[in-house]
């Protein structure tokens, strides 16, 4: 009996461990990336941090389907998404395009001109994907789990990652990227990530229940192959697709609330009865 129950235990642990096997990969894709970045093989940094996309997508996925979730994968998810989603892209966008900005005039030393407008805004989008994920963690049981509050910060990644891939795919290496275009797309992405639109997740109810499952998930895994054929080209239009959608969904949301709220009956408390009068009293 003793042996039984032990053999249960591993078996149990080693299902633990495969959603976080995943979570550890794409935390490895991220580091990747940023090693990439800081050689400048930005083509490569992107395509990383499309693969630990991959691997995030993954591991909540594993942890579902075996009823493995637990509080400690989900702090362990978003200490690697910080790294994967907030830091490597953070520093892509950086070396790629945002150090070639001009310094503030005011900055005259070597030393001082280190501290660049290119530099504030890569920290911005770092600091708002840790808030992103902090009000995420804090929020997490309370929320709708078909909709983000906020750009995920998986989505600002890729925003930048298919940034650069588009980039190299229709302009070639020997054009430089404009970096007033680019620092406009980080700063936005970033104050996206922490504004309260809402934006579809993969767990939502229209893609996960509806009356033509199969077909669905035929769908969407033939948009997912098509993008991974088409990366270069296809990746960066499903993005600004998805952060757009934010601008749609979100309106579409408060209209339905507000018609659900009119539609509820109002609860009227019923009139007092009077006191009976005692018509023998003086």
């Amino acid at each position: 009996m003793s042996q039984k129950r032990k053999s249960r235990g591993e078996s149990r642990r080693a299902i633990y461990i495969l959603p976080n096997l995943f979570t550890t990969l794409s935390l490895l894709f991220g580091f990747y990336s940023v090693v990439c970045s800081i050689h400048e093989r930005f083509t490569t940094a992107a395509g990383a941090i499309l693969l630990a996309a991959i691997m995030d997508a993954l591991d909540g996925t594993v942890a579902r389907m075996t009823n493995t979730t637990s509080r400690f994968g989900l702090e362990y998810d978003s200490l690697c998404d910080l790294v994967s989603f907030g830091m490597a892209p953070a520093v892509l966008v950086y070396m790629w395009a945002l150090r070639h900005l001009l310094n503030p005039p005011y900055l005259v030393t070597p030393e001082e001109k280190t501290i660049s407008l290119g530099l504030m805004a890569a920290f911005v989008f770092l600091a708002c994907g840790a808030l992103r994920l902090a009000r995420f963690n804090v929020f997490s049981g309370f929320r709708d789990p078909g909709f983000f509050q906020g750009l995920p910060i998986p989505g600002g990644a890729g925003a930048i990652a298919s940034t650069v891939l588009w980039h190299y795919r229709s302009a070639g290496h020997t054009v430089p990227p404009n970096i007033y275009l680019i620092l406009a797309l980080t700063v936005v992405v970033a104050f996206l990530m922490v504004s309260n639109l809402d934006y579809f997740s993969l767990k939502n109810k229209i893609i996960v229940k509806n009356n033509h499952p199969f077909e669905t998930l035929a769908v969407i895994v033939v948009i997912l192959a098509v993008a991974i054929i088409k990366v270069k080209t296809l990746l960066f239009p499903l993005a600004l697709i998805y952060i757009v959608s934010g601008f749609i969904v979100t309106p579409i949301r408060a209209f339905r609330r507000r018609r659900l709220q009119m539609s509820e009956p109002e609860v009227t408390e019923p009139p007092e009865t009077p006191e009976p009068v005692d018509l023998n009293k003086e």
